[in-house]
């Protein structure tokens, strides 16, 4: 499975994302789309705005959080079978 992220360091979803993969032992590669030249423009072209953190795994797009609901914890247990 190949894991991507995009996020940004300011970013408290992003953290949280991050600390469930780590604590899963998911490797992940991270993009953090403020330094990332022409990452921005990826997830605003994938997700249609601005929005971080996105996991891509193999090759699929995925928002691993709503507005109002934070991360969403068994939904990405199940997508990564922990």
């Amino acid at each position: 499975m190949q894991v991507t992220v995009y996020s940004v360091a300011w970013c408290g979803d992003c953290r949280e994302a991050k600390r469930f993969l780590a604590k899963h032992e998911i490797s992940y590669t991270d993009i953090d789309i403020d330094r990332t030249e022409g990452a921005a423009a990826a997830v605003i072209a994938h997700v249609g705005k601005r929005a971080v953190p996105q996991f891509v795994v193999d090759g699929e797009w995925i928002q691993p959080y709503r507005r109002g609901r934070g991360f969403l914890y068994k939904e990405m247990e199940a997508l990564f079978g922990v």
